[in-house]
């Protein structure tokens, strides 16, 4: 985090980005005071807050120029803001800068159902580029929790994915290009609408870029056909390690499933009383198991997933014989989270990746760490691909359980890269993984990180501080963790 400055010198700082930004800038696209800039002191990580100095709210690409010059010229700090839903504290504000947010950037601008692709600004909703696309019978595929209310833009920022990401993918499997703005003022194409683009493949390097390198201005995405038919197999095991097994057997016996999710006891129960979605609350894990296509097709699929669990050791299989029950099956898994808020003062939701075949001894490991801090955790994991979602329980109330919380999360976050895995898999690193990036990897990976983004925000005010640790920050969590002058994790293979 930047230096908090004195009320004083923020004072007169404000006036002058104030004056600056309004002469480039109708009042209305400019919040100043701080009733009006409260609301964006935090994105979905409410742990963490900062009050911005200034709010942008640019309606158009040119004022998103002008107003990156004006920044540019004062060196004022600058953070891209979706909606605000994101889990890793990419949106928190700088303390001295402003928050540039793109939600007035709301048109789709073309959907073109030959071509199956929709171009869009950063505002537009996730689900509303589905809505548009309905009456064409398709659909964009990356589906994250937030879906109603996240951007675009931000998907993007994140590289989010969703419970349909194992078949479909995540955002840079989704999307064809981008348009941003970088602080030299530059407007930057990357991708393109054909197959292949000229160039360096630059674009998979700004998805998931965290608002690091650039504004978003404008996306080009694909669009997928609905399928006919979709059913999901609702498994119930009595251990974890069978749970864990079947998920790996069902992806080695060559399927494919549209969706794979994984909850444990906790977080079956605790869905079940929100929504009454009919699973087994006492079941040691349930799994979730969608197949879509023809009809034919998952007919077929269904069967050899029901076999393959059963094989594993499922207690209780139940296949959805109609849309409503399979969007019943799906509403506990999709509201998991504010379900643990219904029992909870506070959670801290974790993003970590791990390959399959790990899943079940990190459940185990997880369990030993909620002895060790004293805390409940619900777990709920895109286990198709390996993406955990750990919700760490606490009360921030009691004088210490916020930090406990926050020591489990970096245990957690480590036992992923001890197990070959990664610290994030679509929240991205934001504020709250930083330090974890020390853990995962070496000084020279980080400088090439930071080498890249130079080379798009060479004044270095796009989203500082953030998402890559500067030597100093690694040297300071390197004196906290001690491990005896060993690099953590120096058997696994490093890029």
């Amino acid at each position: 985090m930047n230096a908090s400055i004195s009320p004083e010198t923020q004072a007169v700082s404000r006036r002058e980005a104030v004056a600056a930004l309004r002469a480039v800038l109708p009042d209305r696209c400019l919040l100043a005071n701080d009733e009006e800039t409260r609301p964006y002191e935090c994105d979905g990580l409410a742990a963490y807050r900062q009050m911005p100095m200034i709010v942008l709210l640019p309606e158009n690409e040119a004022q998103i120029m002008a107003a990156i010059a004006v920044c540019r010229q004062l060196n004022l700090p600058i953070v891209p803001r979706g909606a605000g839903t994101g889990l890793s504290g990419g949106a928190m504000p700088i303390a001295g800068g402003v928050v540039l947010s793109t939600a007035r950037l709301n048109r789709i601008v073309k959907l073109d159902p030959y071509a199956r692709t929709a171009v869009v600004q950063p505002g537009v909703r996730n689900l509303a580029i589905s809505e548009a696309a309905a009456p064409h019978g398709l659909y964009y595929a990356p589906d994250p929790s937030s879906q109603i209310a996240c951007t675009i833009g931000g998907n993007v920022a994140e590289n989010s994915g969703g419970v349909h990401c194992l078949k479909y993918g995540l955002t840079v499997h989704n999307v064809l290009r981008v348009r941003m703005v970088t602080t030299e003022g530059e407007i930057v194409e990357l991708g393109s609408e054909a197959l292949d683009g000229p160039g360096l493949d630059l674009l998979a390097v700004a998805i998931g870029s965290e608002g690091m390198l650039g504004v978003v201005t404008e996306v080009t995405v694909k669009l997928v056909p609905k399928p006919r038919v979709a059913r999901v197999v609702m498994a119930s095991f009595d251990d974890i390690v069978k749970a864990g097994d079947a998920v790996a057997n069902v992806i080695a016996a060559g399927i494919i499933p549209a969706g794979l999710e994984m909850m444990d006891r906790l977080s079956t129960q605790v869905a079940e009383e929100f929504v009454h979605a009919g699973y087994d609350t006492r079941a040691a894990a349930v799994l979730l198991c969608e197949s879509d296509g023809i009809p034919e097709e998952v007919e077929e699929e269904i069967a050899r997933m029901s076999e393959v669990l059963s094989e594993c050791g499922a207690t209780a299989l139940a296949v959805s014989r109609d849309e409503a029950e399979r969007l019943r099956f799906w509403s506990g898994r999709k509201n998991a989270f504010p379900a643990v808020g219904r029992i909870s003062p506070d959670y801290y939701c974790m993003d970590g990746t791990i390959p399959r075949k790990h899943l079940a001894h990190v459940l185990q490991r997880i369990e030993a760490m909620e002895q060790k801090y004293g805390l409940r955790c619900a777990n709920v994991f895109h286990a198709g691909d390996g993406n955990l979602h750990p919700l760490i329980m606490f009360d921030a109330n009691v004088p210490g359980e916020f930090h406990r919380a926050e020591q489990f999360g970096a245990d957690i976050l480590e036992l992923c890269v001890e197990v070959g895995g990664t610290i994030t898999g679509e929240h991205g690193v934001g504020i709250e993984k930083i330090n974890s990036m020390c853990v995962q990897f070496s000084r020279a990976e980080l400088d090439a990180f930071l080498a890249v983004k130079r080379a798009f925000d060479p004044a270095g005010i796009l989203n500082p501080d953030k998402a890559i640790p500067t030597l100093h920050r690694c040297a300071e969590y390197g004196r906290m963790h001690v491990r005896h002058g060993r690099m953590p994790f120096s058997n696994l293979p490093r890029f």
